[in-house]
């Protein structure tokens, strides 16, 4: 049997392809759907060189070269692979391989987007979740104060929450610049609304190290080797937080409950 230096994970492996994510394939094997060497398979089996693998029947097709997409959004294009959509991002971007946007942007919005055919890298920038910074010029309806400046980072309630403390700079008297290192839902023109305020235009204009700088609108570009570096640099530390993070809610937990549990038997 081949060693894991010598495999690689069946979801892993399907991803690469660039044919969906490592949970869309996930999803796949747990509906039965994939082969190896026609045999049924099951999450956590590994690939090794010269395996047949099938998807529904049908051989995978070579890995292809990966494609990283940097995006200057129009308003109006969406975010999705969705086919029914006469207005989704694939069909704008016309490109000869299969893509996949790495997150949003909302439909009335503009600016940078990343699309890729890697599922892998896909996969790790989503679970990184909120800890890469996304920087946002925005206009709104009324004059900005600084009252209005102060909340923004601060934080504002919405959806049940309370927004991460963030950086937020006046630029002019209708528009500022935001920084999230999050990604609720409609995030800025939910905590404009909250302040009566009204976004009337709102521009993604960098993600993480790469910037909208030199874009023009509604044209892309490719990463650069040194940009897609830097980016796996800073997905890698970010994965690192956020798992710590989340063992240090654990451990919290975990003490939580250990003291709920000593206090209840002195009681008893």
């Amino acid at each position: 049997m081949a060693n894991n230096q010598d495999s690689i994970n069946l979801n892993k492996f399907i991803s690469a392809t660039g044919i969906c994510s490592r949970r869309d394939a996930e999803k796949l094997i747990v509906e039965g759907r994939v082969t190896i060497n026609g045999k049924a398979t099951q999450l956590g089996n590994r690939v090794v060189e010269g395996d047949d693998v099938k998807i529904d029947g049908k051989a995978l097709a070579p890995k292809p070269t990966t494609r990283y997409i940097a995006l200057n959004k129009p308003v109006g294009i969406v975010c999705t692979t969705d086919s029914k959509e006469r207005k989704n991002i694939i069909k704008y971007i016309n490109y000869p391989e299969r893509l996949f946007p790495i997150g949003r942007l909302d439909k009335p919005s503009e600016g940078l987007i990343f699309l890729t055919n890697d599922g892998d890298i896909l996969n790790k920038i989503l679970r990184a979740g909120n800890n890469h910074q996304k920087e946002y010029h925005v206009t709104v309806d009324r004059l900005i104060t600084d009252d209005f400046i102060k909340k923004m980072a601060n934080g504002i309630p919405i959806l049940e929450t309370i927004t991460q403390k963030c950086t937020v700079e006046k630029i002019s008297n209708y528009q500022f610049k935001i920084v999230l290192t999050q990604g609720l839902n409609r995030q800025i023109r939910r905590m404009c609304e909250y302040l009566s305020y009204e976004v009337t235009k709102l521009q993604r204009t960098r993600i993480m190290s790469v910037s909208l700088s030199g874009l023009a609108y509604g044209d892309w570009r490719e990463l650069s080797l040194k940009e897609i570096d830097t980016i796996n640099q800073l997905i890698a530390a970010s994965s690192k937080t956020a798992e710590a993070s989340k063992d240090q809610n654990k451990r919290k937990e975990f003490g939580r409950k250990r003291s709920n549990f000593n206090r209840n038997k002195r009681k008893s």
